[in-house]
């Protein structure tokens, strides 16, 4: 179980991490990958927020962690509808005005969303970090999640995300099942990528299953505003796996913002 509080989004409650820091800089929203949770941060928001002074929130996606479970299974189109209801519910709960968007995997493909969207008034981000983001359905990385599926279904990937979500059959099932699905096929941001404005920061592993530099090249290319690309010799969670070098280059960006 987790201690952590709640509040409400549209579909349910989820779990959240607020670390406090100072109101005259942007504050950092922290987005999780396809299995993840606040826990599987591994407490990276807290120490990024204990460096940069700033306030940093993480949260669980309905069905991960410990929030509430997803009202219905997710389609091909759950990022979409995770970047124009639920991030946007959160922020105006908690008051994130102009954050800078900290994402992972698919919460790196969400945040890429987020930031696209033609901003309401006090609903734009001063910046946006995407470390091993998804752009489009690559065969490569399809390889990757059905290899993955063998590790649930075979190995002990089930056991070890029993320990940090209520139910793993549902988060695994519904990143799992819909990333190998025929419609997932066609899936694609890269025509959504002009409307980012804001700075980017990119970060990509070498040895990542799961995406090759295609992806975040495509965002170097395609975005509107800056975008500085990192390209490490890790695999696909550059934050663990590459802890200094991906540090350093995410307070390197923050220090550059307004």
């Amino acid at each position: 179980m987790s201690d952590l509080p709640t509040l409400a989004v549209p579909g349910g409650r989820v779990e959240y991490d607020d670390v406090s820091g100072s109101g005259d800089r942007a504050p950092l929203l922290f987005l999780h990958e396809g299995l993840g949770s606040v826990a599987l941060w591994r407490g990276w928001h807290r120490r990024v927020a204990e460096a940069t002074g700033r306030r940093a929130v993480a949260y669980s996606r309905l069905g991960h962690g410990w929030s509430d479970p997803p009202p219905a299974p997710r389609g091909a189109g759950f990022m979409h509808e995770e970047a124009r209801t639920v991030v946007p519910a959160l922020r105006a709960a908690l008051g994130l005005e102009a954050p800078v968007l900290v994402g992972h995997s698919d919460g790196a493909s969400i945040g890429l969303l987020h930031a696209a969207r033609p901003a309401a008034a006090g609903d734009g981000v001063t910046g946006l970090a995407v470390l091993a983001p998804h752009v489009f359905a690559e065969e490569f990385g399809l390889a990757g999640v059905r290899a993955a599926r063998t590790a649930y279904d075979e190995g002990g990937l089930r056991t070890r995300m029993a320990r940090r979500h209520r139910d793993p059959d549902a988060v695994f099932r519904n990143w799992n099942d819909v990333w190998l699905s025929d419609g997932f096929r066609d899936w694609d941001l890269r025509p959504e990528l002009p409307g980012i404005t804001c700075p980017v920061l990119a970060v990509q592993g070498t040895d990542d299953p799961y995406g090759t530099v295609a992806h975040v090249e495509a965002v170097r290319d395609l975005a509107s505003g800056p975008v500085r690309l990192v390209v490490l010799g890790c695999a696909h969670a550059p934050h663990l796996e590459a802890p200094q070098e991906t540090t350093d280059a995410l307070l390197e960006f923050l220090a550059a913002l307004p």
